[in-house]
């Protein structure tokens, strides 16, 4: 028998209200010993919760009971809605505890019961994880379209039109010694379901990374020597992140500082003044790193000579608009000055606006790179599919396919995945 589980699911003590979650077969049992009765379901009452074995009062307040399957969980649910203080919470928890059968729950172990029980699939739970850990707007945003389960319906279509395709082929198989085939044109209409479905996925693959929304847009500043990169970046996080001072390579290694700007996660980096003549061996170490950031980064900020930026899609700025006797060089994309402000606003709405290419849009959402792993599976098996003249071996390659929608939605999943993706959430969740 699956064990009952009980948990605080409304966060620490103290709190104004405090909510106790109880699923699994006795959670009838746990409602009765503590309240009397089961009360009606789906309905808040008011009621004296008391001690199973002393029958002392504990605390009066709600209750509700969900009959289990059409549960958050898939299974018989209970909560008691009490007043959230330490002693309160904790006494209740205490009383659970004494129950037969009930135990304190796991990390995520709610959700798991959730997905084991077919309530959420896999993408949903991954989309309830980020939700958890959202701290800006956009990673809100798409952290709920993906828990609102947008992406699992995508899933869904292409597992129905898959199993479409494959029983077509099947038949085709069948028929293909008779000669009395009922649909000459079937193999035609295969072909071209698949290349809808291609289509799709190619579009599909094009959606933002959730890696990148999570850990913010790499923004990395880079430029020679001198150039004015930490001053930019105090003034783009608002703080004193990095030293600035006079002396060329006072910056050594990366700086990075985590910011959030009108509700978009970015990561901003000071790289190490770039130069070819540094002979000191650790300043070399830290412009070798500030090269691999510029690879690597999302967007650049370069603050150097136009014609030198070591990327064609660099913002080029000349980053010193104030200065007696300053001239903008030819080919900037901005003019600006960290220490006055002017040019500010100009520089982070062109940031935000390559930024908003990288995020989802209003109800959109951001493919994990577990969800696009098995999604390159789907792709590269109905293109090998299409280049197959053999119907045998594409009803295979078809087969192959829907294992990677298996994967996608979680019913090809391992143990261990599993076990990494619900540890990750909270004891009550």
């Amino acid at each position: 028998m699956t064990d009952t589980i009980f948990a605080l699911s409304s966060g620490q003590a103290p709190s104004a209200i405090g909510i106790i979650r109880v699923s699994g077969p006795q959670s009838g049992t746990a409602l009765t010993l503590l309240c009397g009765k089961i009360q009606q379901a789906r309905r808040a009452t008011v009621s004296l919760f008391s001690d199973p074995e002393t029958g002392d009062a504990l605390d009066r307040g709600l209750v509700l009971w969900f009959p289990g399957p059409g549960t958050a969980t898939g299974e018989d649910l209970a909560e008691f809605h009490c007043h959230g203080g330490r002693a309160v919470t904790a006494v209740i928890l205490a009383a659970l505890g004494k129950i037969e059968g009930l135990r304190l729950a796991a990390p995520g172990e709610f959700t798991r019961r959730a997905y084991e029980n077919g309530r959420i699939d896999l993408s949903e739970a991954e989309g309830l994880s980020d939700l958890l850990f959202a701290e800006t707007e956009s990673q809100r945003r798409a952290a709920m379209a993906m828990a609102e389960g947008h992406f699992s319906r995508k899933v869904a279509g292409w597992q129905e039109r898959l199993l479409a395709l494959s029983a077509m082929t099947e038949a085709a198989l069948d028929f293909s010694d008779e000669d009395d085939v009922p649909d000459a044109g079937i193999e035609a209409r295969i072909g071209q379901g698949v290349e809808v479905l291609l289509s799709e996925l190619r579009g599909e693959l094009e959606r933002p990374s959730a890696e990148t929304l999570r850990d913010g847009i790499r923004v990395v500043l880079a430029g020679p020597p001198n150039a004015g990169k930490s001053t930019l970046l105090n003034a783009l996080v608002g703080r004193d992140a990095a030293i600035v001072s006079d002396i060329a390579g006072t910056t050594r290694d990366r700086i990075e500082v985590p910011a959030a700007i009108n509700g978009i996660p970015y990561l901003f980096t000071d790289t190490a003044g770039l130069r070819e003549d540094s002979g000191d061996a650790i300043e070399a170490v830290g412009i070798a790193r500030a090269e691999e950031a510029v690879r690597a980064a999302d967007i650049v900020l370069w603050l150097g000579d136009p014609g030198a930026s070591p990327r064609s899609d660099a913002v080029k700025i000349s980053a010193k608009s104030d200065e007696l006797g300053w001239t903008g060089p030819a080919g900037a994309d901005l003019a600006l000055s960290a220490q006055s402000g002017e040019g500010m606003d100009a520089l982070v709405g062109l940031i935000s606006e390559r930024a908003s290419r990288l995020i989802p849009g209003e109800g959109s959402y951001a493919l994990h790179a577990r969800q696009r792993k098995e999604m390159m599976v789907m792709l590269a098996q109905l293109e090998a599919a299409l280049n197959t003249s053999d119907l045998l071996m594409f009803a295979e390659h078809l087969r192959l396919a829907r294992g990677a929608v298996d994967a996608l939605t979680g019913r090809a999943g391992t143990e261990d995945m599993l076990d990494a993706l619900f540890g990750k959430f909270c004891i009550g969740k």
